[in-house]
């Protein structure tokens, strides 16, 4: 009896879409519509490990005392960082726009944040454009992408990386055939496609290009890529389309 009212053609007409999040969302997004309009489940594909060694906690102490223009592409970086500071360095930022730059103005004044992008090469090319930029200081993952430090080193500009936290993979096998999943790095990509494949019909939710072009390694899939980097923009494209495709 339970199997057949399962198999109800017309249950199955009105079920709300199964999404897989392939990261926490936070209980921020609980409110979100998208968690009305479908059903998310969430499960981490990678895990994020600050690094809290002396070493670390010495260079941004230290850097903290000098006025240095600093890059932040993540709030992983800025999350890292900004526990390790009592007070708002004076530093010329540069950062990814979004949630990045929100996190980056619980500590910094609006005017510290000279220059936001969405993505790292368009944040490259703000840098450049600024003319007086000869020296960067770059907090980064230990998986960070070549784009921004290639880039800014081909044109002159002297590039010193911070490790502040590691990237590990950390892949889980998903025996659902989902209607979407929600990607927000380009690891959480790879650690995915590692071990899963997917119907040629689920919709891939991205956070952004590089996200993007990671899963266009890994399947061709139909991929919707957020505006701006931010959790809430990848729900928001969610919500956008099932309430379009439901007409």
């Amino acid at each position: 009896m339970v199997g057949k009212e399962l198999l109800n053609p017309f249950a199955m007409v009105n079920a709300k879409p199964k999404i897989l999040s392939t990261r926490m969302l936070g209980e921020q997004m609980l409110t979100h519509p998208a968690m009305h309009t479908c059903v998310i489940e969430q499960q981490p594909f990678i895990t994020i490990t600050p690094d809290t060694s002396g070493d670390t906690e010495f260079n941004i102490q230290s850097l903290a005392a000098q006025s240095v223009t600093a890059i932040f592409t993540s709030v992983n970086t800025v999350n890292t960082v900004t526990a390790q500071l009592k007070l708002a360095p004076n530093w010329k930022i540069f950062c990814i726009g979004g949630a990045t730059r929100d996190a980056l103005l619980h500590l910094f004044d609006a005017d510290a944040i000279v220059g936001s992008a969405k993505n790292a090469i368009l944040l490259a090319e703000k840098i450049l454009a600024d003319g007086k930029v000869n020296e960067v200081v770059f907090f980064c993952g230990n998986r960070r992408l070549n784009h921004l430090p290639d880039r800014l080193t081909a044109s002159g500009i002297a590039v010193n990386e911070v490790v502040v936290y590691h990237t590990t993979l950390s892949a889980v096998n998903i025996t659902t055939d989902y209607d979407g999943i929600l990607f927000f790095s380009p690891s959480a990509a790879e650690s995915f496609f590692s071990i899963n494949t997917i119907p040629h019909n689920t919709i891939l939710f991205s956070i952004g290009e590089s996200t993007t072009a990671a899963l266009a390694v890994y399947c061709k899939n139909k991929v919707l890529t957020s505006s701006w980097p931010s959790v809430s923009g990848v729900l928001d494209l969610v919500t956008d389309y099932y309430r379009q495709n439901e007409k």
